[in-house]
């Protein structure tokens, strides 16, 4: 049976794939090209402390990833995955230009209109991917590996673009060329839209729900009107953020509401299915966690602790996306290979590997102290090589967990669970703040780290010890802070890596047929 029928494949893969390739590559232009500054912006131009910025950040970026779950919902039950799109993108846009304006109003504002935009584009692009595939495709796989290539692509040219620009003529310059690559993101995907690649996938799931009226206003226009009186709500809880731990559980709580509702209305079969989803969101929010310390902490280690050549700290950002870039086609041909010859790892050894490899990483970075200069900054080497670990790590890990969770979902709850999935980086963010905030110097001495098993750890990779360190000056206590972190959460997150391998079996069971 064709699985594509509108026009013929491209390389093998369904052609609306490419059109989402590129809108998801400007859509990620936008998006990282604002986040390599972010932190910087606020450290250096608003002269905002590392404690406040980090939480901003950490806030912000969490938000960012539980807008998905209203998103997802509301494409799934009214908008569909089409209008969903578009109208985050528009939402998104507005908030890169707004960043334009140094006023507070204007600076919290634009974080608003990107996280409730993000909530209704991110959510609803991958699932559009994923509906291109029938199930038991094994496309599937190499098709999200390819989709997260053009993730990574955005991603590796927006630092480089937009940070040369912030640096060369202002902060604003660099935000505008941002909100400039949203706009081209929502251009192709609606070229896409007129020439029909997309077939009925994503289009309105009950038209007369759609255009029913409340108060006058059809359930699809009060949608859009509440996505714009959502901003404000959102950028007071950036604003605010030491309060956001309240959002956090009542996220829960709605998430655990809503997951038991699911599970009175789907089969048996399902149910299980629904648990292993659940799971691998549970090890995506731990691998979140210490990841997205890229961003924050590890971009003020750059900046402060590194010996940089040929990047600034902002341009440092491209270089997971860099390796993604280079890495993802080999990957997919790999998963595409070995699903031949019978020889392609379960989805859980994968998510071990990812998790493994992640921890190793941050390890490597750990182990930078042990070639410091007087100046305490340690080889660039270090820092790339600590990224190209993790970033194999990240491609066993996330592609496939974007592919899993259009498999393991039940087909009615399939939007909301891409939701759940990236909701995942919203707990993620919100645990990495508080990790990130265990890198600030402090005046009460060098940290949980600093003393006993976890010193000991510290000392075996770094080679740096505590009582050395006290006796130093301000920048070798600042790089101990940062690798003393690295190297403890590298080797908790590589144990546990270990662990989700050897336990892998009963998971494969629940996945009923699922790889």
């Amino acid at each position: 049976m064709k699985i594509f029928s509108a026009t013929t494949d491209v390389f093998g893969h369904p052609r609306g794939l490419l059109y989402l390739f590129f809108a998801e590559l400007w859509e990620r232009f936008s998006f990282y090209g604002m986040r390599a500054l972010l932190v910087l912006y606020m450290t250096k131009q608003l002269l905002f402390t590392d404690e406040m910025s980090f939480g901003i950040y950490a806030a912000y970026m969490s938000l960012v990833y539980v807008t998905p779950l209203l998103g997802g919902m509301l494409a799934d039950k009214i908008l569909g995955f089409r209008k969903a799109i578009v109208l985050g993108g528009v939402l998104m846009a507005l908030g890169h230009f707004f960043l334009t304006f140094e006023h507070p109003v204007f600076f919290y504002s634009s974080l608003g209109f990107i996280i409730v935009g993000n909530g209704f584009f991110k959510p609803n692009i991958s699932s559009l991917v994923g509906k291109l595939y029938s199930e038991g495709d094994h496309r599937r796989d190499s098709g999200f590996t390819i989709f997260y290539m053009g993730i990574n692509i955005g991603g590796a040219i927006a630092p480089l673009l937009c940070a040369w620009l912030a640096e060369v003529y202002g902060w604003h310059y660099g935000f505008v060329l941002a909100g400039v690559g949203m706009l081209l993101g929502l251009l192709v995907f609606k070229n896409g839209l007129q020439k029909d690649v997309f077939e009925e996938h994503g289009s309105v799931p009950d038209e007369i729900r759609f255009r029913q009226k409340k108060w006058g206003i059809t359930n699809g226009n009060l949608i859009v009107i509440t996505a714009f009186l959502a901003v404000p709500v959102f950028a007071l809880i950036v604003r605010f953020h030491q309060f956001e731990h309240y959002l956090v559980w009542v996220v829960t709580s709605f998430l655990m509401i809503y997951l038991i509702y699911i599970f009175n209305q789907i089969k048996r079969e399902e149910r299980q299915r629904l648990v292993v989803a659940i799971y691998f969101t549970a090890l995506y929010t731990l691998f979140s966690a210490i990841f997205e310390q890229a961003g924050s902490s590890l971009t003020l280690f750059a900046d402060r602790s590194v010996n940089l050549i040929g990047l600034n700290a902002a341009q440092t950002n491209s270089i997971n996306s860099g390796f993604i870039i280079l890495l993802a086609i080999p990957f997919s041909m790999l998963w595409t290979f070995l699903s031949k010859v019978n020889r392609n790892p379960n989805s859980v050894i994968k998510f071990g590997l990812g998790i493994f490899f992640l921890g190793l990483g941050f390890v490597i970075f750990g182990l930078s102290a042990q070639h410091t200069d007087e100046f305490a900054k340690t080889p660039m080497f270090y820092l790339i090589l600590g990224t190209f670990i993790y970033t194999i790590g990240e491609l066993f890990l996330s592609p496939i967990g974007l592919s899993k969770m259009t498999e393991l979902s039940p087909a009615k709850y399939i939007a909301f669970i891409m939701g759940v999935w990236f909701c995942a980086n919203f707990y993620g963010h919100f645990f990495a703040g508080k990790i990130a905030k265990f890198t600030s110097v402090s005046t009460k001495g060098l940290g949980v780290f600093s003393e006993g098993f976890f010193g000991e750890i510290t000392n075996l990779i770094s080679g740096l010890s505590a009582e050395n360190v006290v006796k130093s000056g301000e920048q070798l206590q600042q790089l101990y802070s940062y690798v003393s972190v690295y190297a403890n959460f590298g080797v908790m997150t590589a144990t546990i890596g270990i662990l989700v391998i050897v336990f892998s079996n009963p998971i494969k069971r629940l996945m009923n047929g699922v790889k």
